[in-house]
Formats: C-alpha cells, structure tokens, sequence
C-alpha cells in the first residue's frame, strides 16, 4: 500500500468565494482563468499519476469543487480515486483534502480551535483486510508565525490520539511546516522559539527519542516515528529555501506500524518524490507568477513543494 502526501500549491476554483488571495480571483488582469487554471491541473495530475499512491494526501485546496477538478482530470489520464473528502466546514483560504482508491469508514474533521487562524486537521479511518488505519492530514501554520501556533495544532491532535489510543496504527502525514528536528533549528532561528525550546512535531508528538532508520528504532511507548530517519540525510527534503533544503513535509507512524506485524512500514521505502522536472536548478519547478505586484499567472510549473512518498505492507 503507497501513502503520500502532497502539498499543491494554491489550488483554486474559478469561482470567486471572496476568500481567494488577491491573484486568484478569477478572470482579473492577474491572469488567473480557465485556460491557467486547466494547465495547474494538468500539471499537478501529472506528478500524482507518476506517484500513483493508494491513498495521497493533499494540502492548499481551495474547496470541494478544486478537488472534483483534480480527480476528474486524474481520471482523464488514467487515475481514478473513487474516494474522497476535503475539510471544508471552515471557510480557510485553503484546505487539506484526501484522494483514496480504498474506502473510508468514515473520514471527518478534527477542529483545532473555533478561529478561522487555524486549519482543521482531516482525520479518515480504513479497513483493509480486517485491520484498522487511522490517518490524519495536517497543515501547520506557517514559519511566518512562532512555534507557538503549531503547538496548538499538536496539541489538537495529541488529544485525539489519546481519545483513539496509541496502540492503534495511526498515521500523521501532510505540511506540518516543520522539520524532522525543528528542535534543533530552533538554536539558528530564535524569532520563532516562544515555547523555550519546544517544537509541536517533536516535543508533542515525541519523535525525538527514534532517530535511527526503521530496522534499527526501539518501541517507545507513546512516540511517533518520522519516517525520515529511514533515509540518507541528503534525501530529507520536499522544499528549498533560499537554496537550503527541508523536509516541512512529512510521514509519522504510530509505534504498532513498525512491529512487522499484520499492517507495517515498509522498511526503507520513505522517499521525496522529485524527477528532474520538478527541480530547476538548486529551486523547486513550482508555480510561476511575475515577481512584481500585481502578481500575474505564467501558465507554468508545478508547485513549491515535493511530494513525500511511502510504502506499507498489509498482511493477508
């Protein structure tokens, strides 16, 4: 079974909501229309099919009809994802979502807090082959706020892990807008340290304590396992920022997903999904706009992040 996660890039509609950032409001001189609008699809369709995940989840969609758009041009090449799910009861700029050939028992929001300051997080249960998989897809608020934010949203679902129960094979996935060991960022980048030191995805999650590759990781009661430690360090990366790589995308597995038992990871399939065309240079092939403002549509490109992709193995 292949699980991935995908961040976009500003996938809009082209219908004014009145929420869209300014460039995306539709048929304006930014240049955002139908004919931009088809090439961002065909162009992210594109990478999806190459991945050709079982279940892929998405971040920076803006409602349900972008998602629609998505699946059905997926559908045109060849991929058909017969479900699926957005987190839309919020009315956020953009949103996480979820594309999978395998059927939910359900999938549902998981509210972060009543403000719209915060994204909700997507939470979906499957059962294949009598054996239960919990996913939740994040989307973390930005490096442009402190660590303070994305504790409030580790806390959330911190919460709802307890309620559900850490023996349960639970997978965290999508833009957590922070590193595999944001920890130790936090001694370079004080402006976002306002938690003496504590990060959301290591702290409150507990990956700190297994950072060795998957074969190697003792169980650890109650941590979650980043998957990136099961590759080469120079492979941890789904952005680049001012020519330095980072992995603010990411994969995090409950400790029963590394017992090799009935449902588990497979070992050493973790990878950053980048193809030469989605590199240009030492930067990502992302979207393109104009650099002056009012920002106007190229019609070229992908998005600012890679995709993260891995692999399970589900027992007969």
């Amino acid at each position: 079974m292949k699980i991935a996660s995908y961040n976009v890039e500003n996938l809009f509609d082209l219908q004014k909501s009145g929420h869209e950032y300014l460039e995306y409001v539709p048929d304006t001189s930014a240049n955002w229309n139908k004919r931009t609008y088809k090439i961002k699809l065909h162009n992210i369709a594109k990478v999806i099919k190459e991945i050709d995940a079982d279940i892929i989840a998405l971040q920076e969609i803006e409602s349900l009809e972008a998602l629609k758009d998505l699946r059905f041009t997926l559908k045109q090449n060849g991929l058909y994802y017969q479900y699926y799910k957005i987190a839309d009861k919020k009315n956020t700029t953009v949103k996480v979502a979820l594309l999978s050939k395998i059927p939910f028992v359900y999938a549902k929001e998981l509210s972060v807090t009543p403000t719209f300051k915060y994204r909700n997080i997507l939470e979906s249960k499957s059962t294949i082959n009598k054996k239960d998989i919990y996913l939740f897809i994040n989307h973390w608020k930005s490096k442009s706020g402190p660590e303070s934010r994305r504790i409030v949203s580790a806390k959330a679902l911190q919460k709802r892990i307890k309620q559900l129960g850490y023996d349960k094979n639970i997978i965290l996935l999508g833009d957590f807008n922070s590193d595999y060991e944001e920890y130790k960022k936090f001694e370079r980048k004080r402006k976002h340290n306002d938690t003496n030191g504590k990060t959301g995805i290591n702290h409150i999650l507990k990956t700190i304590e297994q950072n060795k590759e998957a074969s190697l990781a003792n169980y650890e009661k109650e941590n979650f396992y980043n998957l990136w430690y099961d590759t080469k360090e120079d492979k941890r990366f789904t952005y680049i920022f001012r020519g330095e790589k980072e992995a603010l995308d990411n994969i995090l597995i409950s400790q029963s997903l590394l017992k090799r038992e009935k449902v588990y990871y497979k070992n050493s399939s973790i990878i950053s999904y980048n193809p030469t065309y989605l590199l240009k240079g030492k930067s990502i092939n992302r979207w393109k706009t104009n650099r002056n403002k009012p920002y106007k549509h190229r019609g070229e490109g992908y998005s600012d992040h890679l995709p993260v992709v891995a692999k399970f193995i589900v027992t007969d």
